[in-house]
């Protein structure tokens, strides 16, 4: 088994992650929880969501968790504040949320489009707005939004989902600029295709195995603790100086 860096200026840390009940979200819960941060997480997935954080409860601080609609940006604000009373002002943002769900560019309708666009990026935007004015007072934060590995490689049949995920990056390098001056760091976080039980289940055949494996430098599966590694590095005092930046975990296929 590896051996995992421990990270002190992440014990009682105040860390919020969106998207926190399945898949990679899960996985960040567990392993910030595990460093003994102050975790808040929000979701759409409500029994999920406080299974996880009863399953945490034994953790240096249990995890919190809110079930929420994160494209209703009004329930995200206070999903947010609620979050802030119980963790503490919030000092690491994971803009962790997305829905890859494929939609052919004939299917796209204008509805459709804006409510990928909301669930991929909108988001991303509002909860670091929400969280600008505890990290503004503490003169340090890390902000990391999620990206996609998909539209480096010209992946399609997700329009919505693929344009959002690039506009990610374009968001991050201009906020890192605005909010440089309090200290504030902003970085990209790119995943490749993470085994995920729902990618599992629904994604991967043999094609998708062949794929991973043409693309792929490394051909073994790329798992959420990989990703959630990554994320402990961009929210601890180890990155600083890191802004602006897209940090690349898939195995080398990009």
């Amino acid at each position: 088994m590896p051996a995992y860096a421990t990270y002190p200026s992440l014990q009682d840390r105040a860390v919020l992650i969106s998207g926190g009940a399945t898949g990679i979200g899960a996985t960040l819960v567990e392993t910030f929880a595990a460093q003994g941060a102050r975790v808040g997480f929000i979701d759409l997935a409500e029994a999920a969501g406080h299974a996880l954080a009863q399953r945490l409860s034994g953790a240096r601080h249990a995890p919190r968790f809110v079930a929420a609609d994160l494209t209703d940006i009004d329930a995200l604000r206070a999903a947010i504040a609620t979050l802030r009373a119980q963790i503490g002002p919030i000092e690491a943002l994971l803009n962790n949320a997305a829905n890859d769900r494929r939609h052919a560019i004939e299917d796209t309708t204008p509805a459709s489009w804006d409510a990928g666009i909301a669930v991929n990026l909108k988001h991303q935007f509002f909860a670091a707005q929400a969280v600008l004015p505890d990290m503004k007072a503490a003169g340090a934060g890390s902000i990391v939004h999620f990206g996609s590995m998909s539209w480096y490689v010209k992946q399609g049949g997700m329009p919505a989902y693929t344009a959002s995920k690039a506009a990610v990056q374009g968001l991050t390098r201009g906020m890192a600029r605005d909010l440089g001056p309090w200290g504030i760091r902003v970085n990209t976080l790119v995943p490749g295709w993470v085994m995920t039980d729902k990618q599992l289940k629904e994604r991967i055949d043999e094609r998708a195995r062949q794929d991973i494996e043409r693309g792929q430098c490394i051909n073994k599966p790329l798992m959420p603790e990989h990703v959630a590694q990554l994320a402990l590095f961009l929210a601890a005092d180890d990155s600083l100086m890191c802004t602006g930046q897209d940090f690349i975990v898939d195995a080398g296929w990009v």
